[in-house]
Formats: C-alpha cells, sequence, structure tokens
C-alpha cells in the first residue's frame, strides 16, 4: 500500500510540476507576443491618447478663434462701405 501511495505523491509532484511549466510557458508566450505587438505597433507612427487629447484641444480652440474673428470681420465689413468691382457699364 505504500509503494502505490509514492507511485500516487510522484505522479502529482510530476503532474503539478508540468501544469506549472505549461503555466510558465504561457505566461513567457503572452509577454513576448505584447512586445512583438509593442514594437510593430511602434513603427506606425501612432499616437498616444495624450497627445491625441492635446491636440484635439488645440484644434477646438483654433476653431473658436476662426468663429470669433469671422464674425469680428463681418462686422467691420458690414459697418464699412463695400467697393463694388469695376465693370463695364450698362448702356
Amino acid at each position: 500500500m505504500q509503494s502505490e501511495n509514492r507511485f500516487f505523491d510522484d505522479l502529482s509532484k510530476i503532474i503539478n510540476g508540468a501544469a506549472g511549466t505549461v503555466a510558465g510557458v504561457g505566461r513567457e508566450f503572452e509577454s513576448n507576443a505584447r512586445e512583438r505587438a509593442r514594437e510593430w505597433i511602434g513603427g506606425l507612427d501612432f499616437v498616444s491618447r495624450e497627445e491625441f487629447e492635446a491636440v484635439k484641444t488645440m484644434a477646438a480652440t483654433a476653431r473658436e478663434q476662426v468663429e470669433a474673428l469671422e464674425a469680428r470681420l463681418a462686422a467691420l465689413e458690414g459697418s464699412a462701405p463695400v467697393a463694388k468691382p469695376a465693370g463695364k457699364a450698362k448702356s
């Protein structure tokens, strides 16, 4: 009986060791895959989220400034006499 117990103990140790090895290989594979993906994406000229948000904010500010300047220009043009283009006089 003792020999059977020892056999099962050794077998369970081997199975546990194999399971740990498989889990370690899985983690190693995942780590390598992530690193390869980072290298591949890094070469594609992607921007970070922070850079994107900063440019988005700058674009919104510029858009607001353009709208304000357009309104100001329209007000100035409306108050100044409009020069008519020189053209042929009608007979």
